[in-house]
């Protein structure tokens, strides 16, 4: 199997992963995170798709921070009480981890390959995967501790990223 081919693999598995947990989210506003978190793989997919085929394209902005920002915004506002399982936060976990590997196996294949396009792309790849790792991590700890989370503000943090401050 071909570094595209495995990349692929990874970023199917991940969309399909995120739609999974959509379907599984009691709550609208991590049903839509999530939704667009298996959007964003879906995008990653179709740019190893074309890194492939030797027509690399860009990866492209993302506004995923943002848009999650936005909706923790709009639950904080809401007078909605939140209770989640102790096995949402872990699926949360695992799945940040999985987005930890992914970020790892981007830089090394960024190291790897010679093509400046395609090394290019694997490292905005990379640092994609990073802002997913964020991003599950606030879900991770919103689920364990929803009413704190919100009230801390935390996701804040998420300005950094926004910015291209990381």
């Amino acid at each position: 199997m071909d570094i595209f081919e495995f990349a692929m693999t990874k970023e199917k598995q991940a969309e399909q992963n995120y739609r999974h947990l959509a379907e599984k989210a009691d709550q609208a506003g991590l049903k839509n995170i999530l939704t667009m978190l298996a959007d964003e793989e879906t995008r990653h997919y179709r740019t190893v798709e074309r890194m492939r085929s030797e027509t690399p394209g860009d990866v492209g902005e993302t506004s995923i921070l943002a848009n999650a920002k936005e909706i923790f915004e709009k639950m904080k506002a809401s007078a909605e009480r939140f209770d989640f399982h102790v096995s949402e936060a872990e699926l949360y976990r695992k799945a940040r981890d999985i987005e930890e590997q992914s970020k790892k196996f981007y830089l090394e294949k960024a190291d790897e390959v010679e093509d400046p396009a395609q090394k290019k792309i694997f490292k905005k790849l990379a640092e994609e995967e990073d802002r997913h790792v964020v991003l599950m991590e606030a879900l991770t700890n919103f689920v364990s501790r929803p009413q704190t989370y919100l009230e801390d503000a935390e996701f804040y943090h998420f300005d950094d990223y926004v910015d291209g401050n990381f």
